[in-house]
């Protein structure tokens, strides 16, 4: 009896295993599947039983550089990281041998079938959308084997160096354009504003007589600059005249 007890307790000790809280386990009898282990402490009889843990936390999974062609035969460089978790402890050790590289060999394929079927323009532009699209696809594939994916991130896409300076190109001309149509717009404001001003100018007596007066004030300040001008024929007459008047005064 006094052997007894010790070996007893050997045994206990040896058979006693502890899952974690964010742990799940597979018992194991004969080979046998026969029920999950909650987090605990739990017995597993040696030589007849065996257990195996299964991690349910969120991982990530860094999908490596991908070489792929888009549908306008432009050859990029993908990567990616998709967020999982396990959703069946039970379906990822039973279902597939090794759920953590299945998903990822299975991401890499499908990541460069979503690229060829985009031209480089979409995969530039909607980025987000081909992220969704590859959720989806290996949600639904990896559903059987107990696995829920949470989301895919595209982290970067690498262009050639000839299509990285044609598109700067490409942006260069854009602003271009932009720039001479913003001025062409200027340009046809002022003029509209100007015969605007010229329309109310003629049609006011004496009005452009007093803007030439204004103007020749506002020059007048500065004495390094030679300004020639142009002035009507009237005002010319009417100046003219007046000099005249004035000359025949001082001649009485």
């Amino acid at each position: 009896m006094e052997v007894l007890i010790p070996i007893i307790v050997v045994l206990l000790i040896v058979s006693l295993k502890q899952v974690n809280q964010y742990e799940r386990g597979l018992k194991f009898t004969m080979g046998r599947f026969t029920g999950l282990m909650d987090p605990g402490w739990r017995l597993v009889i040696p030589v007849f039983q065996s257990y195996q843990k299964v991690d349910m936390r969120v991982k990530a999974v860094d999908v490596p550089d991908q070489k792929a062609i888009t549908r306008d035969n432009v050859s990029v460089t993908v990567n990616a990281v998709i967020y999982y978790r396990v959703q069946s402890a039970e379906k990822a050790i039973l279902e597939v041998q090794d759920f953590y590289y299945a998903i990822s060999q299975f991401a890499q394929t499908t990541m460069r079938n979503i690229v060829g079927e985009v031209t480089l323009d979409e995969l530039l532009a909607h980025r987000d959308r081909l992220a969704e699209r590859i959720r989806e696809i290996v949600d639904k594939e990896t559903d059987a084997w107990g696995l829920k994916v949470n989301n895919v991130e595209l982290k970067d896409i690498s262009l050639p160096e000839n299509m990285e300076r044609t598109i700067a190109k490409q942006a260069e001309a854009e602003r271009e354009k932009r720039a001479v149509i913003i001025n062409s717009e200027g340009e046809l404001a002022a003029a509209h504003n100007m015969a605007e001003a010229a329309k109310i100018l003629s049609s006011v007596d004496g009005a452009l007589h007093l803007r030439t007066l204004q103007s020749i004030n506002d020059i007048s300040s500065d004495q390094s600059n030679t300004v020639v001008f142009t002035v009507p024929l009237e005002v010319m007459k009417a100046f003219t005249g007046f000099l005249k008047e004035h000359q025949a005064k001082k001649t009485e």
